[in-house]
């Protein structure tokens, strides 16, 4: 594998791809750095406190980010076909870490959710590692759905169900939400009857609804979403928080590392309030141009998925889309008070490597469908020197 695919301006394959494909790199190495400039700001008086090295997750975020690139780089240069191949077994394995995180000892708990494994010093968060595979595997469950028998097509229902509960269980109902809604539009996506659509969709919001009876917590996010000036010091906080950084903000922001509020006041700002810390620091100018960003992602992703000659080729752009676009539009929403308090990570941008890792390996996805989907190759300006080996034999040939 070539190592200077991994950094844009020494790759010169780049220029043989579909446009789709190129605009979707830069885009996306555009949201990465953008990102890391931000985490270095909303962590830095967090680390500073805890650590005593204001760079502690910055640092740890930049080795994250060349594992996670590792692996973009590997799913853009390796055939889709076989990628598909493989994906069954990956879901499988992140499946079983699932149960396992609900494993008393096993499982490692933050704010009393056991959603990580630790394997050494490394924390796998396999709910968030699953993401990529998910749209793999329902893109080729759902694009091949005529083709297969019922006794296929319940088993890896079945096994996307488990999956759900498993996040479910831990609890996390903003994953579970997010892959559910992920599958559910796959499957809208690839033409499925509306009665099993309108029934799946039935069925989640009940499950949605039982589980916020079931957890007082949840139930409390809800009440505090609808007003959470009513308990601001409690049960609100967060979202308060939130809603003072955001309008702190005001049209061009406090500057960059000038927010207040990530002083302790705002829970969580390096992860799922990252937005809220840029926006008070960018303002509503820089805010717009972060939702422009997602505007030409999403627009390349439709593009890509419309030209996309296989329908499971075309349904792996959408998912990819869907998974990049809408866990950060569902970020900002929480962070505006738009929606319940959640906690989704901002892609490319809050810290964290089972993050960093399954957001690169979804946007990989997105740009080999955009190569392979390209009805011919850029034809490079310059051709290639010959040796003079290759000179003779090319000589050789024309005489015969």
């Amino acid at each position: 594998m070539n190592l200077r695919h991994l950094i844009p301006i020494f790759d010169h394959s780049v220029s043989n791809w579909a446009l789709e494909a190129r605009l979707l790199r830069w885009l996306t190495f555009i949201w990465l750095f953008v990102g890391l400039i931000m985490l270095f700001s909303a962590s830095y008086p967090v680390a500073d406190a805890r650590h005593d090295d204001g760079l502690y997750y910055f640092k740890r975020q930049l080795l994250w980010v060349l594992v996670a690139l590792f692996g973009f780089n590997t799913i853009v240069n390796s055939p889709l076909q076989k990628i598909l191949g493989q994906s069954h077994w990956f879901l499988m394995v992140f499946l079983t870490l699932i149960f396992v995180t609900l494993i008393p000892g096993l499982g490692k708990k933050a704010f009393d959710a056991a959603r990580w494994i630790a394997i050494g010093p490394i924390p796998i968060q396999p709910s968030e590692l699953i993401k990529p595979f998910l749209v793999l595997q329902s893109a080729r469950l759902f694009g091949n759905w005529e083709r297969i028998s019922w006794r296929v097509r319940c088993g890896w229902l079945v096994i996307f169900a488990l999956v759900l509960l498993g996040i479910l269980a831990q609890p996390n109902l903003s994953t579970t939400a997010l892959c559910g809604m992920t599958i559910w539009l796959i499957a809208l996506a690839a033409g499925l009857p509306y009665k099993y659509l309108g029934g799946t969709a039935i069925g989640g919001v009940m499950l949605a609804v039982l589980s916020i009876s079931i957890k007082e917590y949840q139930r409390k996010r809800v009440m505090s979403f609808l007003n959470p000036w009513a308990d601001a010091t409690g049960d609100g906080y967060q979202l308060v928080q939130s809603l003072l950084a955001v309008g702190s903000g005001r049209t061009w922001g406090a500057g960059f590392g000038l927010s207040q509020q990530k002083l302790f006041y705002l829970p969580i700002q390096d992860t799922d309030f990252i937005f809220a810390v840029f926006a008070e620091e960018f303002g509503f100018v820089g805010s717009i141009v972060l939702l422009v960003l997602l505007a030409i992602f999403a627009t390349l992703g439709l593009v890509v998925a419309l030209k996309a000659k296989n329908s499971v080729h075309r349904l792996v752009a959408i998912g990819a889309t869907i998974l990049m676009v809408g866990q950060s539009l569902l970020h900002i929403g929480v962070a505006t008070g738009s929606l319940p308090t959640t906690g989704l990570p901002l892609p490319l941008f809050s810290y964290g490597g089972n993050s960093m890792i399954a957001s690169l390996i979804a946007v990989g996805l997105l740009i080999r469908v955009a190569r392979e989907s390209s009805e011919a190759e850029v034809v490079p300006l310059r051709k290639p020197l010959l040796s003079n080996g290759q000179r003779r034999r090319t000589f050789h040939k024309t005489r015969n």
